[in-house]
Parts: C-alpha cells; structure tokens; sequence
C-alpha cells in the first residue's frame, strides 16, 4: 500500500503528442510523479524520457504495467485501444485515467469499467476542464437559482484539424471524427449543467474519409430542457458555452481551457442584460485534473461520478453518431 503522504506514481502508456501536457502536469501536481514512460518503440520512449522527464523508459505497454511500483497510468492512445488498455491496467492494479472518448462505444465502457470496479481501481476519463476553479464557481451559479429554471444550453468547439495521413482522427477504425473526439466536451457541458441525461439526441454531419468531420446535435432532456452544439475540423477556434435560465444567462467563450491562462473568466447576465464578470483563480486544468484524481486514490474511497458520467457521456455519444447516420431522432440507450 502506498502511505498516505507518499506520491501517486504514474506511468504514461505511449508517447502522443497530449502525453507531453498530461506529463508536465503529473510532474508539477501535489502528490503525483511521473514515474514511467512507455512506447512500443524504445527508443521513441528514450527520447520522450530524454525531453520531457521521467524515471524510467520502457518498450511496450505491458512492461509499464508489469513495474511493481506504479500506482496509476495514464492512457492517451487512440479511443480503439481504451478497451484493451484500460482493462489490462486495472487486472494489473492500476488506477486509470484515460483519454477521451472513454471506448468506441457505451458496450466496451460498460466493461471496462466493470473490471475497474472488480479490481477496486478509479477510472476517470481525460475531460479535464470540470475540474478547475471555475467549472466549481460556474456550478455554484448554476446551482443557486441566479438564473432561475435553467432551460438551455448552447455550446461549441471547432478547431482546424489537418489533414494528414496518419492522423488518426480520420480514421474510422481507430474512433476518428468529430462527434468522439470533440463533440465529447460539448456533451459533457450538457450533462454537467443540467446533473442529467437527455431521453433522446438528434444530429447532422457532414463526412470526410469515413468520419464525420462537423456536426450539429440537438439533446432533449425531461422537464422542457433542451442543448444544442455544433463541432467541427473546418472551423476557426471556438469553445464557448451559454447555459440559460428564466431569469438569466452564463457564458463562457473559453470553457474548454482559458484563452488566456491569466484571464480565467465567465459572464452572469441577469434578465435585463447587465453583466457581470467573475474572475477565477489562474490554474493550469490538466494539474487540476490529475491532483482531482490523486485525491481520490489517496482517500482510499472510489468516486462513483467520474465513471457514470464517462459512461453517460458514451452513451449520448452512440445515439448521437445512429442519428447522423440515420437522420433520425435517436433514443439514449
């Protein structure tokens, strides 16, 4: 067992280019270390090791997993391989913070996270933004009644994303497209404002090598609440998001991460449009959410939320990806 003051030792499975961020922020966070960095190539691991730090470079994700003295991993691989992955790392003990989106589907995360609970092991997935300072002073909001009934909310997040031909993004066999990969945070903006799960999703795509490369989605949720976003790799940069009531509104045009990290910011606009500016603490969001987990491990007690609201935030995911199929309204199974 690790003393309760002794640090969470993590190792990192592959050697993507987010590891770099999530690394850095396993070695700054309160009580983590980056202990372990692994790739299926030594060498790509030696040099990770060499320019970014870590005690030890291993060849293959099995080796990571066979050192007796890492505590967690951290798994930034393509969404194909979260399944394989992520149950091997919780059969060998360890607790797993996993890339976006949890699985290909809500089936293998269900799974996966059986087997998390079966070898008394966290699983939270890397959405990293609800856990920062904000997001918390964004919920007290929401959660007072300033804005009355909350009815509405309308987020987005586009990016350019080249078009390259390894960039497994457009990859359909490996969980590219738009809709996993960042209509996932449009749908936990949802999920996290409204503390529920839409009965039932509508979407539009446009495709591009097999992969839906925009989208726009429609969320019905019980008692006459209803989100929408758009998302999409031909678009300028956006990550806003407006959560409405009855009698006011909360934007955030930078909920996804912070423009600037100094200016770490929303609006409250009461129902005569005066404005409010709420400034929150400078933070960097991938420490937030690794210390987020450090603390959980280190109290012994799993958290229930962070896996039921991966799992939720699949099973949108799914119905949302028959509909841009289908074109038909779709129910959240």
């Amino acid at each position: 067992m690790t003393p309760d003051d002794a640090p969470i030792r993590f190792a990192i499975l592959g050697a993507a280019r987010i590891a770099t961020k999530v690394g850095k922020a396993i070695q700054d966070a309160n009580g983590a270390e980056l202990s372990v960095i692994a790739s299926r190539e030594l060498s790509k691991a030696e040099t990770w090791k060499q320019h970014h730090g870590a005690r030890l470079a291993v060849e293959g994700y099995e080796e990571a997993l066979r050192q007796p003295d890492i505590d967690a991993v951290y798994i930034p691989l393509p969404p194909s391989l979260h399944k394989e992955w992520t149950i091997k790392s919780a059969e060998a003990g360890k607790h797993v913070l996993c890339e976006k989106p949890t699985a290909m589907d809500a089936h293998e995360a269900r799974e996966m996270l059986a087997v998390c609970k079966a070898n008394g092991v966290q699983f939270m997935d890397g959405t990293m933004w609800p856990h920062t300072p904000r997001s918390q002073q964004m919920s007290q909001v929401l959660n007072h009644g300033t804005l009355g009934e909350l009815r509405r909310v309308v987020s987005a997040f586009s990016i350019q994303m080249p078009d390259t031909p390894d960039q497994h993004r457009y990859i359909p066999e490996l969980g590219g497209g738009a809709l996993y990969d960042i209509g996932w945070y449009c749908v936990r903006a949802s999920l996290w404002a409204f503390a529920d799960v839409p009965t039932h999703v509508y979407a539009s795509a446009t495709y591009h090598r097999g992969v839906d490369n925009n989208a726009t989605a429609i969320l019905w949720f019980s008692d006459n609440r209803v989100a929408s976003f758009d998302c999409g790799y031909d678009l300028t940069r956006r990550k806003w998001m407006e959560v409405v009531g009855e009698s006011g509104n909360l934007v955030c045009d930078d909920f996804l991460s912070p423009w600037d990290i100094e200016k770490q910011r929303f609006w409250v606009h009461d129902q005569d449009g005066i404005a409010t500016e709420i400034q929150s603490p400078s933070v960097v969001q991938e420490m937030c959410m690794v210390e987020s987990f450090v603390q959980i491990i280190r109290s012994k007690e799993l958290s229930e939320y962070w896996p039921q609201v991966s799992l939720d935030n699949q099973r949108v995911i799914d119905a949302l990806m028959v509909s841009a199929r289908t074109g038909n309204r779709e129910e959240v199974k």
